[in-house]
């Protein structure tokens, strides 16, 4: 076999040390120096069969043949959505999210589900095809993994029985068990908790990381195992570890929310077997993580009171319209420099629209504290929100509420023009069917505006002109900086 050692290798320009140094001899770059195994190529390998009688013939694109991968379902409908139909066997997600916003919870119901082989709340034992599932947990004890396992209801029956706990951090050990065991999932909790034996760094460390994720990948990719790995967030939202780690793995996937708040949202980032554009919504429950049913309802105002600054808009994630509730309050300014806080919305976006307003539609903001807000928590950057973000801000400094059926969707420009956006049909039929009867969209220049049932569709050209049919009362002349006549 290949003897396997350490060295550092400087990530700048490739050198090798035999140990840590503060700075690379060779390129003089300052602190990139990772360990790293070195794996010494034998003899016998490198006497062997050339490459191309390795690889085979080239072939054109339009002869190459390859299988539909076949999908196993983790028994969480949106879970599939967002991954493109289930889990790929031989494949490795990476699931990231904040602490406490509850990955592992997530990850033991998906665990029941991939057991079962059915989604979860169908009658257990009917029609299930699953397998065995390997949890390697190295954040905790087998003992915490199985208390959370009786809040969750998941200590009886098949699922149970399908389940396997180790309190593990040996990368090593945890690869020999699972081709010992050959579960159709492996799950393992998380990566930054494992180590190798060959390299001295310690858990979490970027050498560390990369190593033990690319001997998992090897593992999935050569005993056909689905591999899903949970991984930290540093304190700005990113994944800890190096950027290899997201390269490595087929599908990287992130939860998010608001740890006050029950609602949880799942997107993919990257993903070599489905879309990136779904999007997944749960509910934080007594009994774990919820699918929500009417995901488009989930994020509107639920109290009756509709006060100035509310507006509802209509954003697309994915194939999935959503209806959310975006809020505006426009304060008077003390000394200083007026505040620009947004929560769920981009500030620099923020700012842009706010100097829109001023200069193109006679809202001025300039002297006045703005604070924007996508209610239930979530962060989106849709485009489309831009029109109804306008109209909140101009119904909270007018004190005037729009109208409670209204729902606004369009792209404002830097002149104050409203731009169309994809999907304005799909967004338009749901929100009539949660009960909007007017909309205000971009105009057309060829007249033809969606025609939707049970709703009116107004196209307007620019943001004044939206303004006022929002808001009700014309706005004055543009201003850069003054007060709303």
């Amino acid at each position: 076999m290949a003897r396997q050692q350490s060295r550092y290798i400087c990530q700048t320009c490739g050198a090798a040390h035999l140990r840590w140094e503060g700075q690379c001899r060779t390129c003089g770059a300052w602190n990139t120096l990772v360990e790293t195994v070195v794996r010494e190529a034998d003899t016998k390998r490198r006497a062997g069969p050339s490459l191309a009688s390795r690889a085979g013939a080239p072939q054109s694109l339009s002869g190459l043949r390859e299988a539909e991968p076949v999908r196993i379902p983790t028994g969480i409908g949106e879970i599939d959505r967002v991954l493109g139909g289930g889990l790929v066997p031989g494949s490795a997600v990476l699931l990231g999210g904040e602490p406490g916003i509850g990955k592992s919870t997530l990850l033991l119901q998906a665990a029941a589900g991939l057991a079962l082989g059915q989604r979860i709340g169908d009658a257990a034992g009917m029609g299930g095809v699953g397998g065995e599932v390997l949890y390697a947990t190295g954040e905790e004890s087998a003992g915490q993994v199985r208390l959370r396992a009786g809040r969750l209801g998941l200590l009886e029956g098949v699922a149970a029985d399908r389940i396997s706990v180790v309190a593990e951090t040996d990368v090593g050990r945890i690869v020999e068990l699972a081709r010992e065991t050959r579960p159709i999932a492996l799950i393992v909790d998380s990566i930054q908790t494992v180590t190798i034996d060959e390299l001295e760094g310690p858990a979490g460390s970027v050498g560390q990381v990369r190593e033990c994720a690319l001997r998992l990948m090897e593992m999935a990719k050569g005993d056909g195992i689905a591999v899903i790995l949970v991984g930290h967030v540093t304190k700005d939202g990113t994944l800890a570890g190096p950027k290899t780690l997201e390269h490595l793995v087929d599908a990287v996937l992130n939860l998010e929310g608001d740890r006050t708040a029950t609602l949880r949202l799942l997107r993919a980032t990257k993903n070599r077997f489905g879309s990136t554009e779904e999007v997944g919504v749960f509910e934080m429950a007594e009994r774990g993580m919820a699918e929500v049913v009417d995901p488009a309802r989930a994020f509107l105002a639920t109290t009756d009171e509709h006060a100035p600054g509310s507006v509802a808009g209509a954003t697309l994630e994915g194939t999935r319209p959503l209806l959310v509730e975006v809020q505006a309050l426009v304060a008077p300014g003390g000394y200083g420099s007026p505040r620009r806080t947004a929560s769920g919305v981009d500030t620099s976006r923020l700012a842009v629209l706010v100097a829109v307003l001023g200069r193109r539609a006679g809202i001025g903001l300039g002297s006045h504290d703005v604070y924007a807000n996508l209610a239930g928590g979530l962060e989106l950057d849709d485009p489309g929100l831009d029109l109804p973000l306008c109209l909140a801000l101009a119904s909270s400094l007018r004190d005037k509420p729009v109208p409670r059926d209204l729902v606004a969707i369009g792209e404002v420009g830097l002149l104050g023009e409203l731009r169309p956006v994809p999907g304005l049909e799909r967004r338009l039929r749901e929100a009539a069917r949660l009960g909007f009867h007017t909309a205000i969209v971009p105009g057309s220049r060829r007249g033809d505006l969606p025609t939707v049932a049970g709703m009116e569709v107004i196209g307007v050209a620019n943001l004044r002109a939206a303004i006022g049919q929002a808001v009700g009362a014309n706005p004055g002349p543009a201003a850069d900086d003054g007060e709303a006549t």
